[in-house]
């Protein structure tokens, strides 16, 4: 009783922490800036003679609110998809879900240019490759009737991240340089969007996923000890293999149809509290995703802030990250099979 108190509490420590990056986020910039966050709340100035205001309401807090929501959903998908494949190693990014996402988006940037609504184009095209990925590990996994093989999932991952960098290649050769360039752009990742109600839309869905995947905590706990285990202690192992998958990738092709792929949050973060607070699901999956909210608006603070007249896409920061932590997991998972 005591311990399910004390992380009752931290997970309200979390959730602040969540609240204070969404204050005090917006109001850095570019270190050139002039901006001032008592004129943007100035309401005695007409709003289109307060470029103060346009900055924090049109490009700062809807950046730092979409950081918020893609960091939460990609932190939750990852800590499932772990452990629903018993693999340290599994997230979005390595199931490949990032790269069928990045070749819909390219496929649309390279034949939907002559369009009309071309700006939906692209993360329908997104939306499209993710979610067919989800699908295609779906019918693998279905394959399997009393259980399957966390390995073939992901070397599946593997492949075809390594069929869909082919096609994107070829689409970039292909490609004007002008078009080229907004197709590198676009795989770095990046939160710049420039308008609040794409966030407010994706809220309720997003929510929604997270919460369905969370809802199957005590299931994730007992399909860590093997399907055979979880299957005499009760668990649908089916139902539960199936909305672990399709929650968490329905939640992840919404998001990075409008990020981009933006790498190793869903490793790092799970990871993290994992060592912190243990791998019990009831609190990792909630912790995951308010802690994975924060840290990815902070990089993305980093990436506006960092280097003065340019801003790095935050899917550079969080690899620089994630590179050498994925190295470390990959160590000391080999290190543990040695012994």
């Amino acid at each position: 009783m005591k311990n399910i108190r004390l992380l009752a509490i931290h997970l309200f420590l979390l959730a602040v922490l969540l609240v204070l990056t969404v204050i005090l986020c917006p109001l850095y910039g570019p270190s050139d800036s002039s901006f001032s966050i008592q004129r943007a709340l100035d309401r005695s100035i007409p709003y289109e003679q307060n470029m103060d205001a346009v900055i924090f309401y049109t490009t700062r807090l809807p950046r730092v609110l979409f950081g918020a929501l893609v960091g939460f959903g990609l932190a939750i998908a990852g800590a499932a998809f772990q452990a629903l494949l018993r693999n340290d190693l599994a997230t979005p990014y390595t199931l490949g879900l990032s790269g069928g996402s990045s070749l819909g988006a390219l496929l649309a940037m390279h034949f939907g240019a002559a369009l009309l609504h071309r700006s939906l184009l692209v993360p329908a095209g997104a939306f499209a490759g993710a979610f067919s990925v989800v699908l295609f590990i779906g019918l693998i996994a279905g394959h399997y009737k009393k259980g399957f093989s966390t390995n073939t999932l992901l070397l599946a991952g593997v492949t075809l991240n390594l069929l869909f960098s082919s096609f994107i290649l070829l689409l970039q050769y292909l490609s004007d340089p002008f078009q080229t360039f907004k197709m590198i752009r676009w795989m770095m990742g990046g939160l710049d969007i420039a308008d609040i109600q794409i966030p407010l839309y994706l809220c309720l869905p997003v929510v929604l996923c997270g919460a369905w995947v969370c809802s199957y905590s005590r299931s994730l706990d007992l399909l860590s000890l093997g399907e055979e285990a979880a299957l005499h202690l009760g668990v649908e192992v089916r139902r539960a293999r199936w909305i672990t998958l399709f929650g968490s990738g329905l939640m992840t092709s919404i998001l990075v149809a409008y990020s981009g792929p933006i790498g190793f949050v869903g490793l790092i973060v799970p990871h993290t509290l994992r060592r912190l607070y243990g791998p019990g699901h009831r609190f990792l999956l909630p912790a995951s995703g308010l802690f994975g909210a924060s840290f990815l608006v902070w990089c993305d603070t980093l990436a506006r802030t960092l280097f003065t007249g340019i801003e790095i896409p935050v899917g550079v920061i969080t690899a620089f990250l994630g590179g050498p932590f994925f190295l470390f997991i990959l160590l000391r998972s080999m290190h543990g099979s040695e012994r």
